[in-house]
C-alpha cells in the first residue's frame, strides 16, 4: 500500500496526514527516521496554510557543516567522519532567491545526462545542491538548458545517505507561489 491515501492518491506538498508508524528507526545521522507500516494507507486530514510556513522554517544558522564540496557543488557535502555526530538530517529554510540551473554537469566526463540544480544563499553563506523534488525535476528537466530564477521561496534541506566517505546536502522540496505550491 506504501504511501497513498486509501483512494489511491498520492500525498502532495503541503497536506497533513496520519501515518500508521511502527518504531523509531534512526540511522547515524538520520535521526528522524521512522519505519513505515506498509499494510496501512496513510490518512488525509487537513492542508496546511502556506501563510504558516515561517512557523516551521528552522532558526537561521549553517545548514549542519559547511566547507566541503563535489566538483560541481559548493557546500553539498559532509565527510562522514563528521556528519556521525549531527542530530537530524532535514530543515525547512526560507530564502530570498533561488536560481535553478538546468545542465549536464558529467558532460565532460561522458555523462550527456541533465540535472537541476540550485544555488542560494542562506545566512551569508553560498550553496549548490541538486534538487531532488519530482514536480521541480520534472517541470525544469522539461525546459532548455538554462538558468531560472525564483523568488523568495521556503527549501526543505535534507542529508541523504551515506555515499562512498559523504552525505549530500540535497533540495528535497521547493515551495514557491510561481508554481503554486504555496498556495
Amino acid at each position: 500500500m506504501s504511501s497513498q491515501y486509501r483512494d489511491g492518491s498520492d500525498p502532495k506538498k503541503l497536506d497533513i496526514f496520519n501515518i500508521p508508524l511502527l518504531y523509531p528507526n534512526p540511522q547515524k545521522y538520520q535521526q528522524e527516521n521512522w519505519l513505515l507500516d506498509s499494510e496501512e494507507y496513510w490518512e488525509k486530514v487537513g492542508r496546511f496554510c502556506r501563510t504558516d510556513l515561517n512557523q516551521l522554517a528552522d532558526p537561521v544558522g549553517e545548514l549542519w557543516i559547511n566547507g566541503h564540496k563535489t566538483y560541481n557543488g559548493l557546500n553539498d557535502k559532509i565527510p562522514l567522519s563528521l556528519a556521525r555526530g549531527l542530530g537530524n538530517s532535514l530543515c525547512l529554510v526560507h530564502v530570498e532567491k533561488l536560481q535553478l540551473s538546468v545542465f549536464k554537469p558529467g558532460e565532460a566526463f561522458g555523462n550527456v545526462k541533465r540535472n537541476v540544480q540550485g544555488h542560494f544563499l542562506y545566512h551569508g553563506t553560498e550553496y549548490r545542491l541538486w534538487v531532488t523534488d519530482p514536480a521541480f525535476e520534472r517541470n525544469y528537466l522539461a525546459k532548455p538548458d538554462g538558468i531560472y530564477k525564483i523568488r523568495e521561496c521556503f527549501l526543505t534541506i535534507s542529508l541523504g545517505g551515506a555515499f562512498e566517505d559523504a552525505c549530500y546536502k540535497l533540495i528535497a522540496a521547493i515551495f514557491d507561489r510561481e508554481s503554486g505550491n504555496l498556495s
